[in-house]
């Protein structure tokens, strides 16, 4: 009786984010009856497909220690750029790679600051957020770019009636999912994140894995430039604004601990999913976007405040497991 019970908490624990997940969905389609119509639902997929795959990249950083504050103005950038090149050349392709360059560029200055200046992620990337964002304004002189026609096949577009930034998202959720379960650089991100004194102590290069994390999630930011820019078909300068504070909503409801060293794909998918409902339900009862702030600033607490405590109830638990033989000892 008591080991069914102690195996049913384990998977209640393991699979909490998923459980929520459905309680949610269910939940928003009591709330309101256009939330399962299929326009709404291709709405939310195109839209949370942008905030998980900035989250993606957000999750790396956090597992590894680190975190992005510059996401959402350095896909203004690379987004912008991408539209203007695309203005100006016609090439699909090369506006796509144009994006992922500028995006990757931006992460590679995060990435020296961070490994080679020893400065702190959130200062570097809160330097590179406001230089970002002055620099988009200051390419399009703060004005939006109009008529972007094929652009948008990126952002709007289908194959075989699936939306392309679902399969971009499914595409790059088995690519992260490969690199943390099955690479040496998803070992280290972990090992890095849990303790970096003892990951440099067992060989591994920590400046090269720090480089090689912010180029992933440059190339993640490019990409979610592309899906952002031809979804609302115009490139904004001003555009995608908190959308760095989506993505790490995202990842931390997710299960990703903000201390480090813990994270799964899956879990930050659950979490970028979530997200997207709670924002649909909100906007389809007419939340004020005021409240919907206040929301999402609460939901980050609370997910905090449960991976601190979850954490000190595991340190107890092994704590206690490794005094037990002790009392016996004493005990004999």
């Amino acid at each position: 009786m008591f080991k069914n019970s102690v195996s049913v908490k384990k998977i209640t624990e393991r699979f909490s984010i998923f459980i929520v997940l459905l309680v949610m969905f269910f939940v928003c389609s009591i709330l309101n009856s256009n939330f399962l119509s299929a326009p709404n639902l291709t709405n939310i997929a195109r839209q949370l497909a942008v905030s998980t795959v900035i989250a993606y990249g957000e999750m790396l950083l956090i597992i590894s220690g680190m975190l992005d504050l510059s996401a959402g103005a350095v896909l203004a950038l690379s987004g912008v750029l991408s539209v203007s090149y695309y203005k100006s050349s016609g090439s699909l392709i090369g506006a796509f790679f144009v994006a992922i360059l500028v995006s990757v560029l931006c992460n590679l200055i995060n990435a020296a600051m961070v490994a080679d200046f020893k400065l702190p992620p959130f200062i570097a990337t809160l330097a590179m957020m406001t230089i970002a964002r002055g620099a988009a304004l200051l390419y399009t002189k703060g004005q939006n770019i109009l008529q972007l026609k094929d652009y948008t096949i990126f952002g709007q577009g289908s194959v075989a009636g699936i939306p392309m930034p679902i399969i971009f998202l499914a595409v790059i959720t088995v690519i992260i999912w490969y690199i943390l379960r099955h690479t040496r650089l998803g070992r280290s991100l972990y090992a890095i994140g849990g303790n970096e004194e003892a990951s440099i102590a067992s060989g591994i290069n920590v400046r090269s894995v720090k480089y090689y994390v912010f180029i992933i999630n440059g190339i993640l930011v490019g990409i979610a430039g592309v899906l952002f820019m031809s979804r609302v078909n115009a490139g904004l300068p001003n555009g995608a604004i908190g959308y760095e504070m989506e993505g790490l909503t995202a990842a931390i409801v997710g299960g990703t601990s903000f201390s480090g060293g813990v994270g799964t794909t899956m879990g930050t998918l659950a979490g970028g999913f979530i997200i997207g409902f709670l924002n649909n339900i909100m906007n389809l009862t007419g939340v004020d976007s005021y409240v919907q702030q206040i929301t999402k600033g609460v939901i980050i607490a609370l997910a905090v405040i449960y991976d601190i405590n979850s954490k000190n109830r595991k340190t107890r638990r092994v704590i206690l497991e490794v005094e037990k033989p002790k009392q016996n000892i004493g005990l004999n």
